[in-house]
């Protein structure tokens, strides 16, 4: 598979070939480790282009509300009190 057809070219992580591996590409977004907020904007570019060419809803507006509960997400939550 060509490099370009992934959303992390340079890791060849998340291929985008088809509908099933962009909606796979979303929901494994934040377990992406070892990439720069530059990579990921670029990435998110790509998984949204690639949604549109295979018919594929993405409600998330970006992609910093998929860390939201993710790996990422987690450490930002407040401690719970009791």
């Amino acid at each position: 598979m060509r490099a370009g057809t992934f959303a992390f070219p340079g890791k060849r992580k998340e291929p985008l070939n088809d509908a099933r591996h962009v909606r796979n590409a979303v929901a494994r977004f934040d377990q992406v480790e070892g990439v720069t907020e530059k990579e990921r904007d670029a990435a998110w570019r790509r998984i949204r282009a690639a949604a549109r060419k295979f018919g594929v809803e993405v409600s998330a507006r970006g992609w910093r509300q998929l860390m939201q509960g993710g790996k990422t997400g987690r450490s930002r939550r407040s401690p719970r009190s009791g």
